[in-house]
């Protein structure tokens, strides 16, 4: 591969967005550069559609966005979902029984909507969404089969995520695709085949982008199959290790601006303008 991609994938939460979930200016300066010069950014991420907002009010201009771990691809400029590869009812249905069944205490969430909406078990912890009206409690456990999802979420209780996703991931015997991109234990869980480099291959088929033309950035588990897919792989310095044993280059942390400092080098922008 070159040293000039023509098209930059990142991850958002840990990766190009900093602990207190902003993007610094220089970051932003570094992606508007980018895109000016016609190299194509996508945001490849695990947060849904309505998250986004808080992203693209730190960037100058809105970017293309890869959701819900590869489930759902996003054209801000007209608010558009291009494509959703959603877990259908029946397939929630077995999901979540096999889970019940397996994990005592589980309790789920779906992102329905493409990713618009939650809806959640009574005992799910809502935290900072509280009061949101695209939030709503489930009115019985089966509904959370009621409606295709884009992502459903697991917990039970705190659990080292690591642990956790294995037991999943046996449970569901291969039914979906389960993951992980935080240490609280979380479990993602998307349609079969579903991933982050599924979305993002199919978002650069349509533009006859080549995985070799493609750099990608990620910290956590849930990035491994899109950095596994991309040309040339690269992990910020605070990634989980199962994203810096797999990457080709290691950059500084997501609070150093890493992927900002390592596209200024690629790209040969000159440094923090």
């Amino acid at each position: 591969m070159g040293d000039s991609p023509r098209l930059v994938a990142t991850d958002l939460d840990g990766t190009l967005v900093r602990q207190d979930r902003s993007v610094s200016a220089r970051t932003a300066g570094v992606l508007a550069r980018l895109a000016a010069r016609g190299t194509t950014v996508v945001l490849v991420t695990g947060r849904p559609v309505r998250w986004l907002s808080q992203v693209y009010d730190q960037l100058e201009t809105p970017l293309p966005a890869v959701c819900a771990n590869g489930a759902v691809v996003y054209d801000p400029d007209a608010d558009r979902i291009l494509r959703a590869d959603p877990l259908a009812p029946e397939l929630l249905a077995e999901v979540t029984r096999r889970l019940r069944a397996e994990v005592p205490g589980a309790v789920f969430a779906v992102e329905v909507e493409d990713g618009r909406e939650l809806r959640h078990d009574a005992e799910w912890p809502v935290l900072w969404e509280a009061g949101d009206p695209t939030i709503r409690v489930l009115a019985t456990p089966e509904e959370v089969a009621s409606v295709p999802a884009v992502k459903l979420l697991v917990r039970a209780g705190r659990r080292d995520p690591d642990a956790f996703v294995r037991i999943v991931a046996a449970a569901i015997g291969g039914l979906a695709e389960a993951t992980h991109s935080s240490y609280s234990g979380l479990i993602e869980i998307s349609a079969s085949g579903v991933t982050k480099a599924a979305g993002l291959a199919w978002f650069c088929e349509q533009r006859g982008i080549d995985p070799a033309e493609v750099v990608a950035f990620g910290d956590m588990p849930n990035d491994v199959p899109m950095l596994t897919w991309a040309g040339r792989a690269v992990a910020v310095a605070n990634a989980h290790p199962a994203v810096r044993e797999i990457a080709d280059d290691v950059t500084v942390s997501n609070d150093e601006d890493g992927v900002a400092v390592h596209l200024e080098k690629l790209f040969e922008l000159g440094g923090n303008p």
